[in-house]
């Protein structure tokens, strides 16, 4: 008993050893890029603004119509908007909710893409075609109109319903594609050989197709989190989202409303667009960084 345990250690060190080695050389892969890093470094600036900003320029949304409109001070740095209050605190305020539904989206849209674009591709017959009937139906229709529907129906109040509604017009794009790369990759010798080998279909998906699809999929991720900024503020203009002054959508909507004649009210919007540009160009950079480190096609033999 006492040496089966200690085998049982033994080989789960070595396994956790591998594991930690195996990740190690990942990290070390990725980073090898400096897209990578940049584009890396410009998301962690938003994540840790996200997290920390609002603790060290925590947010008053009391309204002080004395001071509305004043120019940037050190006191302000944006200024304020038509209701005394502070833009640069919006603004950072509105961070950490932007990203979280950025974030959850693309793990919906991610998980959902590659989970049934896998299964379509690999089962094939009937789960092929069912699940293909279903992508076909969410790609030919278009995401606006049913927004602008969805909000005169309800009001989306919490960010994981915000990134649900998203994420429903993003996986079937990424589904159709993992599909198309599992068609190609189950055709190869290697894969025919575990099917002879009689090795189980979990094997065959985990071990050698996510493998051959993973560069796909970490690059995918990181754009999801750029389109989901993007739609996040789309929703928030039309409306399905509940009203949050902090949110980059919100703030952009409020000043186009108040009238774009006054230039205070250009200004303050110039200021969450701003931030919504920078973290695309990150995003871009940091996908185009992964692809050129993870994606096996585009390495120089």
């Amino acid at each position: 008993m006492k040496n089966k345990f200690k085998n049982f250690l033994t080989s789960s060190g070595v396994f956790f050893k591998d594991l930690g080695l195996a990740f190690v050389n990942l990290l070390k892969r990725i980073f090898s890029s400096k897209k990578t890093i940049i584009g890396f470094a410009i998301i962690m600036f938003f994540v840790l603004l996200g997290i920390f900003g609002p603790m060290l320029f925590p947010y008053d949304q009391n309204t002080d119509i004395v001071n509305k409109y004043l120019s940037s001070s050190w006191e302000h740095p944006f200024g304020t908007d038509w209701l005394g209050r502070d833009v640069f605190r919006q603004v950072i305020k509105g961070t950490s909710s932007v990203l979280e539904i950025a974030f959850l989206s693309a793990i919906f849209t991610v998980t959902m893409g590659t989970v049934l674009g896998i299964l379509s591709g690999y089962v094939g017959g009937w789960v092929d075609k069912v699940i293909m009937s279903i992508t076909n139906i969410f790609l030919s229709i278009p995401a606006f109109p049913v927004y602008l529907l969805l909000a005169a129906l309800l009001t989306l109040d919490s960010s994981l319903s915000l990134a649900l509604v998203i994420s429903a017009w993003s996986w079937a794009g990424l589904c159709r594609s993992i599909r198309v790369q599992v068609l190609s990759i189950k055709e190869r010798d290697y894969i025919q050989i575990c099917k002879v080998m009689d090795m189980s279909r979990a094997h065959i998906i985990f071990k050698e197709l996510l493998p051959n699809v993973f560069s796909y999929i970490a690059v995918n991720f990181v754009l999801a989190m750029r389109n989901a900024i993007m739609a996040s503020v789309g929703i928030m203009l039309v409306g399905l989202a509940a009203y949050d002054p902090t949110n980059w959508g919100a703030i952009i909507n409020a000043a186009r409303t108040k009238g774009l004649v006054n230039p205070k009210n250009i200004v303050i919007m110039l200021y969450p667009l701003a931030f919504i540009v920078v973290f695309q160009i990150g995003t871009l950079i940091l996908s185009n960084g992964l692809d050129e480190t993870l994606n096996p096609r585009l390495k120089v033999m």
